[in-house]
């Protein structure tokens, strides 16, 4: 029979960021998408469903996503996955500087980083990198078996910041209407915010409702 994907939606911060646990129900191996508080909760729910956390990949690098690397790599060991670019941005005393400002606790630089096409595996699941360079410049999204997680870039009924460093909403809009506005319209979205009327959304819902993209 075919595997199970697991996807699970976890709200976690006081900044209302989606951490996503995605998992293989095969092989019990799973990663974390922008595990950004709650830390040892997210840690429990492993244990509590005999998952290893093989990996904790970043959509992009603001510290709003990036808080709970240390924690969560301390607790379990697992690789931090990212972007070069944001790797490269964000692992900076700038970019530390910015994630103290925010109040958070910064991330140690990614052990290892991804680009554009790159598959980040756990057993049967494989997720592929998109970048969408905008929000920051090493922004990416990650397609798995019809389901897309976008992190910053799009949100349901709306898009992600722009007027940070490093943004560019010229580059931005470009990401979206080129990279995510063509993937079939029943895709689903799942956001890296719970910002809309709902946590999750599709492609071609968000084609045809979200104002942004008129």
């Amino acid at each position: 029979g075919k595997t199970r994907m697991i996807v699970e939606q976890i709200k976690v911060g006081f900044m209302d960021v989606f951490c996503y646990l995605v998992a293989c129900s095969r092989t019990k191996e799973a990663l974390f998408i922008d595990p950004a508080g709650n830390e040892e909760e997210l840690v429990n729910y492993l244990k509590q469903e005999d998952l290893t956390l093989k990996y904790i990949v970043n959509t992009h690098g603001h510290a709003d996503h990036t808080c709970g690397n240390k924690k969560v790599k301390a607790l379990t060991g697992a690789k931090i996955v990212m972007h070069e670019t944001d790797n490269r941005v964000f692992s900076t005393p700038e970019g530390y500087a910015m994630a103290r400002q925010w109040g958070f606790e910064p991330s140690p630089p990614a052990d290892e980083t991804v680009e554009d096409g790159d598959k980040i595996v756990i057993g049967d699941v494989s997720l592929e990198v998109i970048h969408t360079p905008g929000h920051s410049p090493g922004g990416i999204c990650l397609l798995s078996d019809g389901n897309l997680f976008t992190g910053d870039t799009l949100f349901v009924g709306g898009i992600g910041r722009t007027d940070l460093p490093g943004s560019s909403h010229e580059q931005f809009m470009k990401s979206i209407q080129e990279r995510l506005m063509i993937l079939p319209p029943e895709t689903i979205v799942w956001p890296g915010h719970d910002y809309g009327a709902m946590v999750r959304s599709s492609i071609g819902y968000e084609k045809t409702t979200n104002p942004w993209l008129e």
